[in-house]
């Protein structure tokens, strides 16, 4: 058994040493049941005549699973922060904002926010081996952020679901000999209804764009036949839930629950597989920021072994992510570039984000080239499986961020994994309703935008300030032998909360109301929609407020309590808290 000694002051400060009259032990590790993939470990105390102040590499806590291989948690990760953004959103988003000049911006911001940001959660979730609220055992004052980011983690699988509901549907139609958005004929057309393949500039009008177009036959598939949209007269006016939509949300739902109710000896193995056929069919599909918060890389990291190296990993999560998105866009404006000139338009006519994109754009696109069912199929998986293994992660990080602070939810993961699965189910009918889409698009401005942009920027504020960088340093020295450089230190003290303190304020300000294409939210939605966000944003002080009443002593001691580590509480009483002196606010 290697076993490095470290110097006092660079322990670990989930055990800090303390003087007393007892034989100095050592602990070993020991790998006491290999069980379907899943490891478990336990630790044995062993008497030793030689005085040791600490180990390296050893995990401070018995008894949690973790992953069966390495490339179970690299993939999980992977597949969390590859989701549908990156083929629908960030494409548009670079042409949006000045094409090949915006990946300037994008690259100065992943390298001063994202990456860091990445690295500090899975090196926070590894080292304290807990989910993403009772990780705040470094400082107490600070859970309610945890419990922010599973709510929103929440919220966005209500309408993450349902996105994969979509899919689901389009792949099962799309398995028929002729793909049934092609023609103007069918039950569910409109009188107006334009075959796409007769669209030109006068029949669309001046003042529109193709992609706004509502008559073609791939955007009447789109809103009359899946969506039922034009029964609806907007959010105030929902109808029931679509039956059909309703049953491809239902087998999302079972598959996330079998997925997940065992933990990450099931949820690795299916994402493992969801990624390796998604990066299959990205790969044949091409027509020739890293995700923080939510909880799901301090949830995954939480699995991963002791001394397992976090920060290689964050770097090539982060970077597979960025190229992943690269990828996309040169995938997605090949093919707009190819309807344009199909059509006769302008690429600004034909380029768009979001639903439109994926669900009437493209679709139309396949049904052009030959073997188009084949096509269909293939592309309508990809959606599938990118859609799956990032609500698994959602999911994942509600499960394990309750279980960990609630042990009974533990003993029961089961059970509760199906009360998550199975609740958000029926609260995800709201969004298969006919005026469903507006429900979706209210959840999705709200829901996780600036609120999960506020919980990252407490969060790193207590990390890097409170708990202290000088000392998540030396946790993380202690994982895996060496300490971060300078530059992670400085952007996870100054540079990253400053940025993200610039992005709240500004999304804020710049927030406009909600608009589906042509349809304007009333007032009251978007009030509704604050309140969504507000509703996750307000357990941070509450739960701020809550602790510092219920803990005991004089004014003094109840912030000393509240900002100092659980496992130092016995130092506030001797006097000795860190947090008062100068000199750990200074440090770096």
């Amino acid at each position: 058994m290697n076993i490095q000694v470290l110097p006092e002051h660079k322990l670990s400060s989930v055990a800090p040493l303390k003087q007393c009259n007892v034989e100095k032990k050592e602990v070993e590790l020991i790998l006491v049941k290999d069980q379907n993939g899943v490891q478990y470990t336990s630790t044995s105390i062993i008497p030793t005549p030689g005085l040791r102040a600490g180990l390296q590499g050893t995990a401070p806590e018995d008894d949690r699973e973790t992953w069966g291989k390495k490339i179970d948690f690299l993939l999980s990760v992977i597949g969390f922060a590859v989701d549908l953004a990156n083929v629908w959103r960030f494409p548009y988003l670079c042409y949006k904002n000045g094409g090949g000049a915006f990946l300037i911006p994008y690259t100065l911001f992943l390298v001063i926010a994202g990456m860091p940001l990445f690295y500090m959660e899975l090196a926070l979730g590894q080292y304290h081996r807990e989910g993403a609220a009772t990780v705040w055992k470094i400082c107490p004052f600070f859970k309610g952020v945890g419990y922010a980011v599973i709510i929103i983690a929440l919220y966005v699988g209500f309408y993450y679901n349902v996105i994969i509901a979509w899919s689901l549907y389009y792949l099962f139609s799309s398995m028929t000999s002729e793909l049934p958005w092609l023609t103007c004929d069918n039950y569910w057309n409109s009188p107006n209804c334009t075959s796409h393949k007769s669209i030109t500039d006068s029949v669309i009008g001046n003042g529109s764009s193709y992609a706004k177009y509502k008559f073609t036959s791939p955007a009447e598939f789109n809103e009359r036949r899946v969506l039922h949209l034009h029964e609806s007269g907007g959010i105030h006016d929902l109808g029931p839930p679509r039956w059909d939509l309703t049953l491809c949300l239902l087998a999302v739902v079972i598959i996330l629950y079998f997925s997940l109710w065992k933990g990450v000896k099931s949820s690795g193995k299916v994402q493992t597989h969801c990624l390796s056929s998604t990066a299959t069919q990205i790969s044949k599909f091409h027509m020739d920021w890293p995700t923080s918060g939510f909880g799901v890389l301090i949830a995954f990291s939480s699995y991963n072994k002791f001394n397992n190296n976090c920060y290689r990993d964050a770097i090539l999560t982060s970077t597979v992510n960025c190229v992943t998105s690269f990828f996309s866009g040169f995938a997605i404006f090949s093919v707009l570039g190819y309807m344009a000139e199909k059509r006769g338009v302008d690429i600004k006519d034909v380029a768009t984000d979001g639903p439109g994109l994926v669900f009437i754009i493209y679709p139309e696109a396949i049904s052009t080239l030959p073997g188009s069912t084949f096509w269909a199929i293939v592309f309508f998986i990809m959606l599938v499986t990118l859609g799956l293994d990032s609500s698994m992660g959602g999911m994942e990080a509600v499960i394990t961020g309750l279980s960990d602070d609630y042990k009974i939810l533990k003993r029961n993961r089961k059970t509760f994994t199906f009360i998550i699965a199975f609740g958000t189910f029926f609260i995800c009918l709201l969004c298969v309703t006919n005026g469903g889409m507006y429900v979706v698009t209210l959840l999705d401005k709200y829901a996780a935008g600036t609120a999960i942009l506020f919980a990252v920027l407490i969060e790193a504020i207590g990390v890097a300030w409170f708990y202290g960088v000088d000392r998540f340093s030396e946790d993380i020295e202690r994982m895996m032998g060496f300490k971060p450089g300078l530059y992670w230190r400085l952007c996870w003290k100054f540079v990253s909360p400053a940025f993200l303190l610039f992005v709240v304020i500004a999304s804020t300000l710049t927030s406009s109301g909600l608009k589906y294409n042509d349809y304007v939210f009333p007032d009251w939605s978007n009030h509704l929609g604050w309140m969504v966000a507000l509703s996750s944003m307000m357990f941070v002080p509450c739960y701020a407020i809550y602790k510092f009443l219920t803990v005991p002593g004089t004014l003094k001691e109840k912030i000393a309590y509240c900002i100092t580590p659980e496992h130092e509480h016995h130092l506030v009483a001797e006097g000795n808290v860190r947090q008062f002196k100068l000199r750990h606010w200074l440090a770096i």
